[in-house]
């Protein structure tokens, strides 16, 4: 297939990119940078310097590119801005599709994430409904995931990956990270994630992992996926493996929780073949060393 990859450089789709060539599929990646450019092409990408914003640019590229699939990873994380990245999901995920559908193009793959269902005592399925009813500032990311899945859905396969929180090269929670930071006490430092070792539930899900389930999505039905790790687990037991991995000192366990925390189900992605490498967080945090 001819594939085209929005946010090719960040840290899902710099392993994306060299997945889909090893699979046999044209790429076309997209970089806001220079520098993204020059690296998807040496990668072997057809490489296009353009900005998700810029609703004519990205419509030129796509149409130049006239992919038979279109994935979506964009995000605007690296400065720990959440306005930033809901923009992107709103009005990036807009211009991608309006562009995917003037170049005719039937087939997309998006990046959502799985912590938006409204609260329960199980990990979440998919046909649990987003927590649309949630206060600010959830609220708006909720909202935000909402239009970006219902935008997404206008082109006529429409895939969304239900993304557990991120970790491993490229992620906040690499060593060296936002969060090793964090429990170094730097409190200079800029995350959106939690480092309580309290009740809260997490389902985590390693990058390479979630750039194999990208791949494994060009051949799967419409709809939403949770691409997790099999293990949600709580603050207490993660935080004190993941500072461990990271050489930095483990937070005292502390009680209460957030009421929306619950996890979510990779039982749909395991039957259509997908599993994760990094079976759960205990190895995958294994993996890390505080070298990098």
């Amino acid at each position: 297939m001819r594939v085209f990859v929005a946010g090719a450089t960040g840290a899902v789709g710099r392993l994306l990119v060299p997945l889909l060539l090893e699979a046999g599929h044209q790429v076309t990646g997209v970089s806001r940078t220079l520098a993204g450019t020059e690296r998807l092409r040496r990668q072997g990408a057809t490489a296009v310097q353009a900005d998700a914003l810029d609703p004519d640019g990205l419509r030129r590229a796509v149409t130049t590119a006239a992919p038979d699939a279109v994935i979506d990873q964009l995000t605007d994380l690296s400065g720990a801005d959440g306005e930033a990245t809901d923009r992107l999901r709103r009005e990036g995920t807009r211009n991608l599709v309006d562009a995917a559908r003037d170049a005719d193009v039937h087939r997309i793959v998006v990046q959502s994430i799985s912590w938006v269902y409204e609260p329960g005592d199980k990990p979440a399925d998919e046909s649990v409904p987003l927590d649309l009813g949630a206060a600010r500032p959830r609220g708006a990311m909720v909202d935000a995931v909402r239009v970006l899945e219902e935008t997404a859905a206008e082109i006529g396969t429409a895939v969304v990956l239900r993304y557990g929180v991120l970790y491993g090269p490229g992620t906040w929670y690499e060593p060296g990270g936002a969060v090793s930071a964090v429990l170094g006490g730097d409190a200079e430092a800029r995350f959106l994630g939690s480092v309580e070792a309290d009740l809260s539930v997490t389902s985590f899900l390693h990058v390479a992992d979630a750039a194999r389930a990208s791949v494994d999505a060009l051949a799967w039905p419409s709809g939403p996926v949770n691409i997790v790790d099999d293990e949600p687990a709580r603050g207490r037991a993660w935080l004190p493996a993941l500072a461990a991995a990271l050489g930095r000192p483990a937070p005292g366990p502390v009680s209460g929780q957030r009421s929306w925390a619950r996890g979510a189900s990779n039982a749909l992605a395991r039957s259509r073949g997908w599993e994760p490498r990094y079976a759960t967080w205990r190895s995958g945090f294994a993996a890390q060393d505080a070298s990098g």
